[in-house]
């Protein structure tokens, strides 16, 4: 029994002591969390670069492939032969067709997306070296190139740089048979 209210008096004596941290503890302490809280602040513009080129390449992305989807709309039939595809005389040069441009490079765009340039670029797969080591005379590349300035660590536009999305696509002529064999109408 007398063991019992010893433990007692001992519990009681280390709820009142009350005396808290020193002055070296709480010194000790502010620094850990001030060190941490440094390191963590460095953290954050590497966090907004990041966040704000995925949202460029996303970007980028889309607008290529929306261009892209113009694209394969366009016309481009063996007989008769209304062609709204055009082709490019290298590759610098937009598309033309029967002498107008069918797909105007964009420099820069409309807004809200006057941070991008978009170009359209079609060869001819009959021409040597083809498309991808293919050569076929009813067959062209599209390639779709956005091209936008990445941002920097603290949010400024980088000076001088350009990144890129570029988009390919082989297109087939599209032809008419009346049955399966024929010849293209």
């Amino acid at each position: 029994m007398a063991e019992r209210f010893s433990q007692v008096g001992r519990c009681q004596r280390v709820v009142q002591d009350q005396r808290g941290f020193t002055a070296a503890e709480l010194l000790a302490a502010s620094v850990v969390i001030g060190i941490a809280l440094l390191a963590l602040l460095r953290t954050i513009p590497i966090s907004a670069y990041g966040i704000q080129e995925g949202s460029q390449q996303s970007t980028a992305v889309f607008l290529a492939n929306e261009r892209m989807e113009q694209v394969k709309n366009a016309q481009w039939w063996a007989a008769p032969s209304p062609d709204t595809l055009g082709l490019s005389a290298s590759a610098t040069v937009a598309p033309v067709s029967a002498g107008v441009t069918t797909f105007p490079d964009e420099n820069p765009m409309a807004a809200p997306y006057t941070g991008y340039t978009r170009q359209v670029r079609i060869s001819d797969c009959n021409v040597a070296p083809g498309c991808g080591g293919l050569q076929k005379p009813d067959m062209r590349q599209a390639t779709v190139t956005v091209s936008y300035a990445p941002m920097t660590g603290v949010g400024g536009p980088a000076a001088g740089a350009t990144k890129s999305v570029v988009v390919t696509l082989i297109i087939s002529q599209k032809c008419f048979r009346a049955n399966a064999g024929d010849p293209c109408t």
